[in-house]
């Protein structure tokens, strides 16, 4: 029996197989770079190894360095989670030629699927459908087509090309990002299918030939091919289910595959269905799955790992129904650009269980008040899981908590995640891979324009109560009162749509005695109560509740549309560094991968001048209008911290003759 367990990840993947651990009496090693030694899975093991660095490729993706932790660690067994080496063959041989117990499949089968042209052709013959696919460019016969890379998944290395013209590039992007991402740039061709739903099967196989659908997905909801809402079960034709469950027990038995996996599939609105690949590990979305089924997946995979059979004869019904949001640190409205900083705040109210099955929400987290969003790994923060008797009850509980949730210091997708559950295509279940495309709504904020001005009002009477709560002269008098009352308190912030400026006036007994704020609001506001953390304000009757935290000049209003962000500015801000014009500045930290211009060069608006590469991703940085390159002050491979210039384009009227 398995005894001491290292686990060959990070984050919520490491603290999600703790658990399980923990829970069946198994000692648990961590692994972390030196970015993670201050993480919460770290703090979590019984025992952690350092791998020096911080990049994946320095750490988490050396195999030798892992199993030289397990040697160290005394561990007698290595789970892979879920990315990194999770389907990486030679390291699953490397782990059992060492004498340890593996937890997952077979290297044989991770290799069988780990090239996904050659998996398809198998699994062809295996009889389950496929879409056609193409490994030679002048061979493509249809479009719009899909890139893929053949050697990874998680939408990287993924372009859809809808004609011949782009064709070329974005088989080379597709490789550099592959190869980026995966160490592997092959990528293959396949026909694209429009308004296509993605929906995946969980299986489970044991040592003794028995191979178990345990239930379906749906993860049509993507933004950069990656799933960002996951929900099971899916909703299916009749007959479809019974017939996906079959072609992905048939994959698995085509492989013989030993352990949890994903046979992913494409379902087209004529209700037929083709194969897309075989994830060879456990899903970042399981915990739906654990939901509708009462099982935790880990359990089975470590059972399964020790030589038991699977204590399960037959598909398991599915109860009820679970949706999961990805919570990610990034900014939907700039392309989902990945966020990074201090995590000031991380609060989920009405949580009931985390990293194991259970009925209502379940929260997987990596994170905590305090933690740092690095620019050297993926920006997913947290998984958030609600179980319901009905779809429509478990959208309502997961929008309801992430509404209220507090995250505060990093941008996150929370407020597209919230208007996604609330909207009505999604409650119709009229989902599929293209939905963020053709539903532009849902990027909008959820707090209002015109509830900025009221979130900024709060900000400032929170810092006044603050003030006074601090005085130590005339501690009973409100601020910003006056025996002359033509000259109110000015309150000056940064805001999402611009800056803010707040006037007010207190009168002696703490009551609001006059107020604006530039833009202006029309709504009727009274003050009900203010306190540092908090204000009530009557806002045109209705009494309404803001939450207000503050770190540094950094202020955070929670109320009952949202949340919002606002820096306060000073009174006298300081000379600032004046910037070339047509200055273009790095949006995040990162490495500029490649530079696709020289300095001299007319470009017309929207030629990609070059290419920055962080949290494994590459974003195109473009001409903003037409132009002449003036300046390129950093070369390929440096490294620059999010404000850096990285080139200078004057417009082509200002251009030198």
């Amino acid at each position: 029996m398995i005894t001491r367990l290292l686990v060959a990840n990070r984050g919520e993947i490491a603290r999600r197989v703790f658990a399980t651990c923990r829970a069946l009496g198994v000692e648990t090693v961590a692994v972390y770079s030196d970015a993670d030694a201050d993480a919460l899975h770290v703090a979590e093991a019984d025992r952690a190894v350092r791998l020096p660095g911080n990049s994946p490729a320095e750490t988490y993706l050396r195999i030798d360095l892992v199993l030289d932790a397990a040697r160290r660690s005394g561990a007698d067994a290595v789970h892979p989670g879920y990315g990194f080496l999770a389907e990486n063959a030679a390291f699953a041989t490397a782990v059992t030629d060492a004498g340890l117990t593996w937890v997952g499949p077979p290297a044989k089968a991770i290799a069988a699927m780990g090239d996904k042209v050659e998996a398809k052709a198998l699994l062809a013959e295996a009889g389950v459908p496929m879409l056609p696919t193409w490994t030679e460019a002048d061979r493509i016969a249809e479009f719009p087509v899909l890139v893929k890379a053949a050697a990874g998944g998680g939408g990287r290395g993924m372009r859809i090309v809808r004609d011949a013209a782009g064709l070329a590039e974005d088989l080379a992007s597709a490789r550099r990002e592959a190869a980026a991402a995966f160490g592997d740039g092959t990528v293959f061709v396949e026909r694209y299918v429009e308004r296509g739903r993605h929906v995946e099967v969980q299986i489970l196989g044991d040592a003794h030939g028995t191979v178990l659908a345990l239930g379906e997905r749906d993860c049509s909801i993507q933004r950069r091919h990656q799933k960002i809402v996951e929900e099971a079960p899916a909703i299916l034709p009749d007959g479809v289910r019974t017939r996906l469950h079959e072609a992905a027990v048939a994959a698995g038995r085509a492989v013989g595959y030993v352990g949890a996996g994903t046979v992913e599939f494409l379902l087209a609105p004529t209700g037929e269905f083709f194969f897309l690949e075989m994830n060879t590990r456990l899903q970042v979305e399981h915990p739906v799955t654990e939901a509708v089924t009462g099982l935790d997946l880990v359990r089975l995979q470590l059972l399964v790992a020790e030589g038991a059979p699977l204590p399960l004869a037959a598909t398991p019904p599915a109860t009820g129904h679970a949706i999961e949001v990805r919570l990610c640190a990034e900014d939907p409205a700039h392309g989902f650009r990945p966020a990074t900083g201090i995590l000031h705040r991380f609060a989920v109210p009405g949580v009931s269980g985390e990293f194991a099955p259970t009925r209502g929400l379940r929260l997987d987290s990596g994170v905590t008040d305090g933690s740092t969003v690095s620019v050297h790994y993926d920006s997913m923060l947290a998984k958030l899981v609600a179980w319901a008797p009905t779809r429509a009850e478990a959208a309502r509980v997961l929008a309801g908590a992430l509404a209220r949730a507090e995250l505060h210091g990093v941008a996150t997708n929370r407020d597209l995640l919230v208007r996604v559950l609330r909207g009505p295509e999604f409650g119709a279940a009229r989902v599929d891979t293209g939905f963020l495309d053709r539903h532009p709504e849902v990027f909008a904020p959820l707090v209002p324009a015109d509830g900025v001005p009221l979130a900024a009002l709060a900000a400032a009477l929170a810092a006044a109560a603050a003030r006074r709560a601090a005085a130590t002269v005339l501690a009973s008098l409100p601020s910003g009162w006056r025996n002359v009352p033509a000259f109110p308190q000015v309150a000056r912030y940064a805001g999402p749509g611009g800056e803010i400026e707040v006037r007010y006036r207190l009168d002696r007994t703490g009551a609001l005695a006059g107020w604006s704020t530039d833009p202006a609001t029309e709504r009727t506001v009274a003050l009900v109560e203010a306190a540092p953390d908090g204000v009530v304000l009557d806002v045109d009757g209705v009494r309404q509740a803001y939450r207000v935290s503050r770190v540094g000049s950094a202020v955070f209003v929670d109320g009952p549309d949202g949340s919002t962000a606002l820096a306060e500015l000073p009174r006298f801000p300081p000379p600032a560094a004046e910037l070339a014009a047509g200055s273009l500045l790095a949006p995040l930290p990162g490495a500029v991968a490649r530079v696709h211009v020289e300095v001299g060069q007319r470009v017309a608006a929207g030629d990609a001048l070059l290419t920055l590469e962080a949290m494994k991703l590459e974003h195109p940085v473009l001409a903003p209008a037409d132009g002449v390159v003036a300046d390129l002050p950093v070369p390929a491979g440096g490294q620059v911290e999010a404000g850096t210039v990285l080139a200078v384009v004057n417009p082509v009227e200002e251009a030198p003759a």
